[in-house]
């Protein structure tokens, strides 16, 4: 597949894995310490090639080369203080989990899992390295999940109050694509040095409005986690926005810099690179009804096989589903309804069982259906187009509520993580 490494190593980098096999041993000189570990010359030329090889795929302009290698260490950096708290929080991706990452990846790019390794070990990947960096990025991202993304509330009252100011500024549905550089300040930072930063960025701002390029200026000095991306934090609703952004956005138009924004991180500098408007959400709902049976102790496997099957047979033989499944399902709470999941939406239930269901017409059984749940007797009832914006809007406003203050408590907490440890930076040795 054209592109497949650059793809892939996109979602890595994204995410936090690690460098790949490392160079010959004699380029081994240690750059960086960090704690009572060490970052080698080789993991950083390695992952500096990749990250060259991703950002010439996306036709990004490059800074030069002593100011990429500082931005690709700090990443590494910052990598390798996560996973040393991972170590200490006991946090562990199991081999079941990893191969279950790697086959969802192997599908997002249309092909098998074998096929998936044959193609990558054909561009020069190794395997197991593919697959404990895998298993790194995941180790982050529960670490980031169990420190800063556990403690974060979302109210029903922030809910509305979110989606009356979208309604008061008419757009509910508006998306902003942005563009972000962060000029960092230390944490309990002095004013000598807040004054020092702050020249700095208004320095970053005039080469902007001198028609700098924003996304090589976002490599070159941004200290955001988007840096190597060029500072491009995609597509967002306004209420995806950090709350000192959202304001200043609406008063941008598409090109235009902001002035410094000023946050307990830093200052911040957004370009607002382009709109896209307001659609409406229409989806096709499910009446649902299910019997669900368990192997267990008492049962087995091929036990609960035969015994689906001859219920079954008792429901096309004309017996009532609903009298069944409250005699015979182990799901309590649906039994209780004669199996009914009520109306559901696309993506509400477990993927298995929604292809299996999707499969079917109205009136029809399926045949034993395998989730993790166990094993399902499946019946659709009914099928009907629903205008789903309301109730998607509020689910998307949760959404993008926690997701801001995810950012903004991530981004306070990775700073005070590299504050806090000791690290010493041995680039020009």
């Amino acid at each position: 597949m054209k592109n497949l490494l650059a793809k892939l190593f996109l979602i890595l980098l994204c995410l936090g894995a690690l460098p790949v096999q490392a160079a010959p041993a004699e380029l081994n000189r240690i750059v960086a310490v960090v704690n009572d570990d060490v970052i080698l010359v080789s993991e950083l030329e390695d992952r500096l090639r990749l990250v060259k090889k991703q950002l010439a795929a996306r036709k990004a302009e490059l800074p030069d080369d002593d100011t990429l290698r500082r931005q690709v260490l700090d990443r590494l950096i910052l990598e390798r203080l996560q996973l040393q708290l991972a170590d200490q929080n006991n946090i562990r991706v199991d081999d079941e989990t990893l191969n279950a990452s790697l086959r969802n990846i192997a599908r997002e790019n249309g092909m098998t899992l074998t096929e998936f390794r044959k193609v990558l070990e054909r561009d020069g990947q190794n395997w197991a390295r593919f697959r404990e960096d895998l298993r790194n990025q995941i180790r982050i991202n529960r670490l980031r999940q169990q420190m800063v993304g556990n403690r974060i509330n979302v109210t029903d009252q922030e809910i509305d109050n979110l989606l009356a100011s979208q309604s008061a500024w008419g757009d509910q549905g508006r998306q902003y694509r942005l563009g972000h550089i962060l000029i960092a300040t230390p944490e309990g930072a002095s004013p000598e040095q807040i004054a020092e930063t702050r020249r700095e960025a208004e320095k970053v701002l005039a080469e902007l409005r001198a028609g700098a390029d924003f996304a090589r200026t976002a490599i070159a000095y941004s200290d955001d986690r988007n840096a190597l991306e060029g500072g491009d934090l995609g597509w967002r609703k306004a209420a995806q926005l950090p709350s000192l952004f959202a304001d200043v956005v609406r008063k941008l138009k598409p090109g235009e810099v902001s002035d410094l924004i000023r946050s307990p991180s830093g200052f911040h500098i957004i370009k607002l690179i382009d709109i896209r408007g307001d659609e409406r959400k229409v989806v096709t709902q499910t009446r649902v009804r299910h019997i669900l049976l368990r192997p267990d102790a008492l049962q087995s496997r091929d036990e609960v096989l035969t015994r689906l099957q001859q219920l079954r047979e008792r429901i096309i033989g004309g017996e009532d589903f609903a009298t069944l499944a409250r005699a015979n399902s182990q799901d309590k709470l649906s039994a209780s309804r004669g199996g009914d999941l009520d109306w559901v939406n696309p993506g509400e239930l477990v993927p298995r069982f929604e292809d299996a269901m999707n499969r079917l017409q109205p009136g029809e059984i399926s045949q034993p259906v395998e989730t993790r749940f166990g094993w399902h007797l499946i019946q659709v009832l009914d099928r009907r187009t629903h205008d789903n914006t309301e109730d998607f809007r509020r689910a998307q406003a949760r959404d993008f509520i926690h997701r801001r203050k995810m950012d903004e408590e991530l981004e306070l907490w990775l700073r005070r993580l590299r504050d806090e440890a000791y690290v010493e930076i041995r680039l020009d040795e």
